[in-house]
């Protein structure tokens, strides 16, 4: 069991048959009345994100989110092909399941397969990804007055802003839940 009071960010917890994650929290303290929980948290099924105050007090079942470490194989159509690393067992999981960053995963790359009592709710790359720039306008000398970016390709398809002296070919490092340029590799 958790109790509001304990809410922390990630935690997930079981509340009206729905599993929830939190997103983030604020503990409340106002000059008059009782405390309370502020929090924003998605359902972990269904994306939905919703805003819901808690009394401190307030107990929910913990709810255990399995994280299986998966290699990606290939796509075919709207199926994406992943493979268990210990069974060697192919997985087939919707396109629209997998989030907004996993436009920077590249095939035989290894993530994490979100699961909650056997049915897969999400597909978590790793925070951190080294790919090729395919495609960029070459940068300008002086233009570098202020940080200027630049729209590149890079080898999954996914466009990312860059530095003007990123040009094609370059390897760089990429945020995966920001989606930024970090560095060059």
């Amino acid at each position: 069991m958790i109790s509001a009071g304990d809410f922390r960010n990630g935690a997930t917890f079981d509340m009206d048959g729905n599993v929830f994650q939190i997103i983030e929290f604020q503990h409340v303290k106002p000059g008059k009345g009782a405390a309370f929980v502020r929090t924003k948290i998605r359902n972990v099924i269904s994306g939905a994100v919703v805003e819901k105050t808690f009394n401190p007090t307030e107990k929910f079942p913990t709810a255990y989110i399995e994280r299986k470490e998966m290699q990606y194989l290939y796509n075919d159509g709207d199926l994406y092909y992943f493979m268990d690393n210990e069974t060697y067992e192919n997985l087939p999981i919707n396109k629209g399941i997998l989030g907004d960053g996993f436009k920077f995963v590249k095939e035989n790359m290894d993530v994490k397969v979100l699961s909650y009592k056997g049915s897969v709710f999400g597909v978590e790359p790793p925070f951190f990804v080294e790919l090729q720039v395919t495609q960029t306008d070459p940068g300008f000398k002086g233009d570098t007055a202020t940080n200027a970016t630049k729209p590149a390709t890079v080898e999954t398809g996914a466009e990312v802003r860059v530095p003007l002296f990123i040009e094609e070919g370059d390897m760089i490092r990429i945020d995966t839940r920001t989606g930024e340029y970090l560095e060059r590799a």
